[in-house]
């Protein structure tokens, strides 16, 4: 099985299988080892600050959270041994987790859509980092953040 095909079907897990995430409804756009995406659209259900209607920092954190993971994941896709059975790759994978995040939040959380992207610092055998930020629809910066990650 190809890389591309394995990330296609863990996206697809993640966008269909992972019941937070489809509350949030946060969704997969980009899972590859460089970058990764994931996307949600406002609705009334995330809001944290009632008088201002702006967008619960749980749900910014989630977000970045995950589209962290996704990039960590895709890293570690990419460097495992081409050897692997997709069910050995995939137990290698479900391992991985969050050790550490930091947010910013620069913004208050306001757009009809939040987009997340999150880039690789450092990959190594036992952790990795990630760098993430979320900007609205309209290209505002509304938060960033570090990820730390088990991934061995």
């Amino acid at each position: 099985m190809s890389s591309s095909s394995l990330l296609e079907q863990i996206s697809t897990f993640m966008n269909e299988q992972i019941p937070f995430q489809q509350y949030l409804g946060i969704v997969v756009t980009r899972f590859d080892a460089q970058q990764s995406e994931v996307r949600f659209r406002w609705k009334e259900e995330l809001v944290g600050n009632a008088p201002m209607q702006i967008l619960h920092g749980g749900a910014t954190a989630t977000a970045l959270d995950t589209a962290g993971g996704v990039v960590i994941m895709a890293s570690v896709i990419e460097r495992l041994n081409k050897d692997l059975s997709p069910e050995e790759i995939v137990q290698r994978i479900a391992r991985c987790g969050t050790i550490d995040l930091r947010v910013d939040y620069v913004r208050p959380g306001r757009g009809e859509e939040f987009i997340t992207t999150a880039t690789i610092i450092r990959s190594g055998n036992k952790v990795a980092v990630a760098r993430m930020e979320m900007h609205n629809n309209e290209g505002m910066l509304i938060a960033f953040g570090t990820g730390t990650y088990i991934v061995g």
